[in-house]
């Protein structure tokens, strides 16, 4: 049976809003910001996207452990209708379903954390300033120091939610969004890089910090995604007040 496409966001967001944390990207595609880049399926309960917003399509697919079975008959319905090549964020069980061998590049296992203590990144000052449209030619020479293989749309400067620090000047460290939606209370952090030569003293937990403080101002619920294996980066989230909320597979998938 093929998944049925959905166009209403209400019906979307009831199904969502079960589990914010873990669907918290999709949450946040439901804003005004992103809804004209998304399709959407629904299979029963669970729920699949398509986003085009990043020159690229990107399939979101979660679900808790317990209904994977209920995301794999979505997933197998779908195959059908996604693009002939697409990346992919799959819960941990269900990611077989697109295919293997030489139609898959894996990306590694990794992690939904989401805010589950605040008081973790309250309880610190302020250490990094906004960062706007002004900035983004030191942004994007500081991503290709620190982190040449994000993904950043430069759009999300204008949500107003990156942040940054400077050392004699130059850019050296920041945090931003890959969603943040007032509307469905969500924001889901992103772009988190620190230069390499100021690495080891605090930088990137003063900018997260930061920047969580700025949003619980405007949401209720703070997400991130982590790669599983990225054991100092786990370690920094955790001690913010973050814990892990979901397993997901990152991958690329389709016909070559």
């Amino acid at each position: 049976m093929l998944p049925v496409s959905v166009h209403d966001r209400s019906e979307l967001a009831a199904l969502l809003q079960r589990d914010p944390a873990l669907h918290a990207y999709e949450l946040g595609d439901l804003d005004d910001f992103f809804w004209p880049w998304t399709v959407w399926y629904r299979h029963r309960d669970s729920v699949a996207l398509v986003y085009h917003g990043n020159g690229h399509p990107t399939l979101l697919a979660f679900e808790r452990p317990e209904r994977v079975g209920a995301l794999r008959e979505l997933l197998t319905g779908l195959r059908p209708l996604l693009p002939r090549r697409f990346h992919a964020l799959v819960t941990e069980g269900a990611e077989d379903v697109l295919g293997d061998g030489p139609d898959v590049e894996p990306h590694g296992l990794h992690l939904r954390m989401a805010l589950t203590d605040r008081a973790g990144v309250l309880a610190r000052a302020p250490q990094a300033e906004p960062l706007t449209r002004a900035d983004l030619a030191d942004l994007l020479e500081l991503y290709g120091a620190a982190y040449p293989d994000n993904w950043f749309d430069p759009r999300m400067l204008d949500t107003g939610q990156y942040v940054g620090i400077r050392d004699e000047g130059e850019l050296v460290a920041t945090a931003g969004v890959h969603v943040w939606s007032p509307a469905y209370r969500i924001a889901v952090l992103g772009n988190v890089a620190t230069h390499p030569r100021v690495r080891g003293r605090g930088l990137g937990r003063a900018v997260v910090s930061t920047l969580c403080g700025r949003l619980l101002d405007t949401v209720d619920h703070v997400a991130l995604n982590v790669r599983a294996n990225n054991a100092a980066a786990v370690g920094l989230y955790t001690s913010l007040g973050f814990d892990a909320v979901g397993h997901f597979h990152e991958l690329t998938a389709g016909r070559q």
